[in-house]
């Protein structure tokens, strides 16, 4: 069995910051994928789960309600390894123009008060699993990082193709 294209990036040296993972056209639009990398993996610990449970109800939702962008948002959540978050859109953006939105989703998380949306037995399939003050520490964090150490490479890795001439960068 052929190893998957994100099993292929090295995450031994990868730093917190915001990469293209992969871009898809479907029919004529293309749909990128960004990598929205928290911590460094297996260097640092993962993201919290519950705070990253929180990030992603709050992060979404600003997203989903932005005047410029909702109407180009396909899905935000988070890695299975709790190390980042995706996003994926409708269209081609670059990783600066991705930045400046999440430093504006990120501080809405860390400048958030009151019910997380969403938080309810009928809303959430885990309800319980939320973290409001972690979430907020993180977002300060990722932030700070975006701000003073902004990377955008990922670190000397091919990126492979497959067959049709697809790239993958990522996931």
């Amino acid at each position: 069995m052929e190893t998957i294209a994100s099993f292929q990036v090295d995450h031994t040296n990868l730093q917190p910051g915001i990469y293209i993972s992969r871009q898809d056209m479907v029919a004529d639009t293309c749909i990128t994928t960004y990598d929205i990398r928290m911590t460094a993996p297996n260097h640092e610990p993962a993201v919290n789960c519950a705070a990253l449970h929180t990030i992603e109800h709050l992060v979404a939702t600003y997203l989903r309600n932005h005047d410029l962008w909702k109407e180009s948002i396909i899905y935000w959540g988070p890695m299975g390894c709790l190390t980042g978050n995706y996003l994926i859109v409708k269209g081609k953006y670059t990783c600066e123009e991705i930045r400046e939105l999440m430093i504006d989703a990120f501080t809405f998380v860390r400048d958030f008060d009151g019910e997380v949306p969403g938080t309810t037995a009928a809303t959430c399939g885990n309800y319980l699993m939320h973290d409001l003050p972690m979430a907020k520490w993180e977002s300060t964090r990722y932030i700070e990082r975006l701000k003073n150490n902004f990377c955008c490479e990922y670190p000397g890795v091919a990126r492979p193709t497959v067959g049709n001439g697809m790239t993958f960068f990522d996931a």
